[in-house]
Parts: structure tokens; C-alpha cells; sequence
């Protein structure tokens, strides 16, 4: 029973999502969500923080007796990474291949577009805080007794209503 699991135990998460998006993506992109959480161990990781796998694509085959071709990997990258993916592209591709298990990749097409997502990109300072406001800060603060406990919640309020304050400035524009 390798299949079945027995009630109440705890299984990871990642395993659940991997059995729900891994079929998923082999079907819509052609891909397995393995290569995906691989791509930094295959690309390195100078590559791999301005790149992802998009898709492989296969070339048609018009009957069966069709000899195998190798398909082509979409990856998206941006900016400089391009030209220095396209610079590894023979290495990206057996490295690819060596995970796969067998000559899958023929060749690389790279698509520039953004790859980071907006919670991946790093936020903004928030805004400094007047007098008025540190003062009243330091006031709900004081009469905490630890310094160090003290200080880090002075720096928790000060990042805090300094983002209100930001998202206060950006509604009124």
C-alpha cells in the first residue's frame, strides 16, 4: 500500500501541490514541476535568479515511424541574463538533458520578459518619520523595561507608520 496513506498523518504540502500542479504543467507547457524547482541547481544560480523554464516545446510528428527530435526549451529571462544565457546555452541544454535522463532539449529559445514577480521584487524604504511622530513612538514604547526589546519595537513602529504614510502619500496622488 506505497499508494495509500493512513489517516492522520501528516503529509508536506509540497508534495501535495506537486501532485495537483505537476500533470497541469506537463500538459499545458510540457514540463514537470521538478525542472522547474530545479532550475538552480541546472542554470546556476547567477542565471537562474534572472531566468525560469517556461515551457518545452515538441516538434510535430506527422505519423508515429517519425524518427525523435529533440524539443526546444522556452526559458524566460531578463535583461543581461539573455546574452549570458545564450552564451551557456549548450551547457544549459546538457545540463537539462542530464536531468531529464535523456537527450530531451535540441536547443534553447529565450523570451525577454520580466521573471521576478511583484512580491519578489524588493519594496521600498518606507518614509521617514517627523518629530512628532518619533516622539509619539518613543512614548508608547518607554516604559518598556529591556533596552534591546525596547529598541526593536521602536524600529517595528517606525517601519509601520512609515509604510502608512507611504500608502497614505501614494492614495492622495
Amino acid at each position: 500500500m506505497a499508494g495509500k496513506r493512513a489517516f492522520g498523518n501528516p503529509v508536506p504540502v509540497s508534495d501535495l501541490a506537486t501532485a495537483i500542479l505537476d500533470p497541469v504543467l506537463k500538459k499545458r507547457a510540457g514540463i514537470s514541476i521538478g525542472l522547474v524547482q530545479s532550475w538552480e541547481e541546472i542554470a546556476g544560480p547567477r542565471l537562474a535568479s534572472h531566468s525560469r523554464p517556461e515551457k518545452i516545446q515538441w516538434p510535430r510528428r506527422l505519423h508515429e515511424d517519425d524518427p525523435f527530435e529533440p524539443a526546444t526549451l522556452i526559458i524566460a529571462c531578463e535583461g543581461m541574463a539573455a546574452l549570458h544565457l545564450q552564451h551557456e546555452a549548450g551547457e544549459v541544454i546538457n545540463r537539462v538533458n542530464a536531468f531529464l535522463g535523456f537527450n530531451a532539449v535540441g536547443r534553447i529559445k529565450i523570451l525577454q520578459k520580466p521573471v521576478l514577480s511583484q512580491k519578489a521584487r524588493p519594496k521600498p524604504a518606507p518614509l521617514p518619520l517627523n518629530e512628532v511622530e518619533k516622539s509619539k513612538l518613543s512614548h508608547l514604547v518607554g516604559k518598556i523595561e529591556d533596552d534591546g526589546l525596547r529598541a526593536s519595537l521602536e524600529r517595528l513602529g517606525a517601519t509601520i507608520m512609515g509604510e502608512r504614510k507611504r500608502k497614505g502619500s501614494q492614495e492622495a496622488s
